[in-house]
């Protein structure tokens, strides 16, 4: 894949206009002077343990969403990722990003790469959204080879802010489990070996921001998704038929319930539906960290709160055909996981 398929490409020589390839159709364009409508989404803090899993409990229900701070995950490494990223984008020479192109064919490859959808030339509109997505669990997976070498250090603060993550879901993941009277070890025993891929989204300022999206309408697939974001602000939730814009809180990292938890939840918890707009003025970075099934497992509701008087609301899938439909047809909001309603 050449230079010219890079958003950063795209913008260079300060463009008046967004290539039609970019322009969403009139009924996903953002209205963006209701972007002042936030999300109150609840912030909940980690070191109190009294009240934490009633409050996930009641965010993941009525949100799918939630800001945690005094996770434990240390700041300076939260700084530090997005410094990175962000100087990875801006200062690194395209010819220097495009050494580590992702494969444009397959879904989810590692790499840097701006095409999320499969699909033919012009079939789909296209994020306004460049991203590097890194490979970190299991660690067979990891191969820091294939991240950039400069900035200094980014390897290295790529393994690190992964591991953090990765303990940081899995603790969330027994605290969701305990907040419907399950065993601690359920959604993660369900969901088996942990997958995760840490993908540094970067959005370029947009010069008709009103026609396009940094990253169209959709609920992450897979379990549980952490991500943090600088102080530009872009990330908008779904809720009772309006989107409200989730303001970033410093140093907080926001929780989004994937698709396979809503599964195996019965559907009382909910995937967070949610998009990124863009705008004409600063660029915008985040940073999400994905935690997923195998391809191979298989997601259904969880026995313990199947019974004489609840039925599943899911039928059962295999996570990688889940992947495939998801890549292949397009999210379109929560259209995937409506599919699998019984």
């Amino acid at each position: 894949m050449d230079a010219t398929s890079r958003v950063e490409a795209v913008t260079k020589g300060g463009l008046p206009v967004v290539p039609s390839q970019y322009i969403q159709p009139p009924e996903a364009r953002p209205n963006l002077h209701h972007s002042d409508n936030t999300a109150p989404i609840p912030t909940i803090d980690l070191s109190i343990s009294d009240s934490t899993k009633e409050s996930i409990g009641e965010a993941c229900r009525n949100w799918g969403a939630f800001h945690v701070v005094n996770h434990g995950v240390p700041i300076h490494l939260l700084d530090r990722m997005k410094a990175l990223g962000l100087s990875f984008f801006q200062d690194c020479p395209i010819e220097d990003k495009l050494q580590y192109a992702c494969d444009s064919t397959t879904s989810a490859s590692e790499g840097y790469g701006s095409r999320m959808l499969l699909g033919a030339e012009g079939d789909v509109v296209l994020d306004w959204r460049d991203y590097f997505d890194h490979h970190t669990f299991p660690l067979s997976r990891r191969n820091p080879s294939r991240w950039p070498l400069h900035p200094p250090h980014y390897r290295q603060v790529v393994e690190e802010y992964g591991n953090e993550m990765k303990k940081l879901a899995q603790k969330l993941l027994g605290i969701i489990s305990e907040s419907l009277s399950l065993p601690a070890s359920s959604i993660e025993e369900a969901v088996g070996e942990i997958y995760q891929n840490i993908t540094m989204s970067y959005y370029p300022p947009c010069p008709q921001p009103e026609l396009t999206l940094g990253l169209q309408s959709h609920s992450d697939m897979g379990a549980i998704t952490l991500l943090i974001q600088d102080d530009v602000g872009g990330l908008q939730l779904y809720k009772d038929d309006q989107w409200l814009t989730v303001p970033p809180i410093s140093h907080a990292i926001l929780v989004l319930i994937a698709d396979q938890t809503e599964i195996i939840t019965n559907g009382v918890y909910k995937s967070a539906q949610h998009r990124a707009v863009t705008n004409a003025n600063r660029a915008r970075l985040s940073v999400a960290t994905f935690h997923d099934p195998s391809k191979t497992a298989r997601i259904a509701p969880a026995s313990l709160l199947i019974g004489q008087h609840t039925k599943p609301a899911y039928k059962e899938v295999v996570y990688g055909e889940y992947v495939s439909s998801w890549y292949s047809k397009g999210p379109e909001g929560k259209r995937n996981l409506d599919a699998l309603l019984c």
